[in-house]
């Protein structure tokens, strides 16, 4: 007979955290990132064109992921105490359900006109000319199908003479995309910094994916702690933050560099604008898809040559 000291220890399926939000269509992107200001791990959106059905009737339904059921729970008392006919639940995703769901939706996709994103799950098929940016975001925020995202991407396609041969600085890097856009893009290095440690191992593993791991530097410093001074600088963070950092954010760049500024509704632009303009830095256009105050926009600004 065996003692119980022989037999394999047990195994405990890993559980997934999560709250879902039935909300309208337009406010579907302001509360995502409401909900990853207070500790979302990752906000997924499901509507009638999703693989996992969303909830009809033109409602969209938000699935944020949380490491901890009581921090879930917290955030979702916290909205509802300040909207209470809010609908919504906190659940648990079992194992690598979760995962799987989301390799089935997260295809290759044009990023910009020159780069091409590809999960490792897939086998790149680039048109002539394209770059290859191998991601897997995992459970951190930024897979470039968010206009926040591709915004910046897309400017830092079209300027990239701007950054050509020398180091450009990500600020609220996420998923590590818009750093490792810009590497591909000509830039020689990466700085690239979150608040969220939970997010450096996933930077660095895209990194490695893509074949650029040498030239990134993926930490948690603090913009105001960060040394040098940048041609290019990006920060995709939410309007208040950005607003707050500006200051810091004006004081990274080269004599003349450029800042993309993203994360920002339309109706928030002249509140992000007079922060900058503030901080002595001259408004170059502004960017955006669709029409209202609540579409995303994204801003370019440059510093004093």
């Amino acid at each position: 007979m065996s003692s119980s000291s022989d037999r394999p220890p047990s195994v405990t399926t890993p559980r997934f955290p999560f709250v879902a939000i039935d909300i309208d269509a337009s406010r579907a992107d302001e509360l995502g990132y409401v909900l990853v200001s207070m500790g979302a791990t990752g906000v997924e959106l499901r509507d009638d064109t999703t693989m996992v059905k969303g909830p009809g009737g033109g409602l969209i339904r938000l699935v944020a992921s949380f490491d901890e059921r009581e921090v879930a729970e917290e955030v979702l008392a916290s909205l509802q105490a300040d909207e209470p006919e809010l609908q919504g639940e906190v659940g648990e995703v079992v194992g690598d359900e979760w995962r799987d769901a989301y390799k089935e939706h997260f295809r290759s996709f044009a990023l910009t006109e020159k780069l091409l994103v590809v999960p490792p799950w897939e086998e790149p098929a680039p048109a002539p000319g394209q770059l290859v940016l191998r991601l897997d975001p995992g459970r951190a925020f930024g897979t470039g199908l968010h206009d926040t995202t591709s915004l910046v991407a897309e400017q830092l396609d079209q300027r990239r003479a701007v950054y050509a041969g020398a180091p450009i600085l990500d600020v609220g890097t996420g998923s590590g995309i818009l750093a490792l856009s810009a590497l591909l893009l000509g830039a020689s290095e990466a700085i690239a910094i979150d608040n969220d440690p939970e997010v450096i191992d996933v930077v660095r593993s895209n990194a490695a994916l893509t074949g650029l791991g040498g030239r990134l530097q993926v930490d948690t410093t603090p913009v105001e702690n960060v040394s040098g001074s940048f041609p290019m600088v990006v920060a995709n963070i939410r309007a208040p933050v950005l607003v707050a950092m500006a200051p810091d954010l004006a004081a990274r760049l080269a004599p003349g560099g450029w800042l993309v500024l993203s994360g920002i509704l339309a109706r928030e632009e002249q509140e992000v604008l007079d922060g900058f303009l503030a901080a002595g830095l001259a408004h170059v256009e502004t960017v955006g898809r669709g029409e209202g105050p609540d579409r995303w926009v994204a801003i370019v600004m440059r510093g004093v040559a």
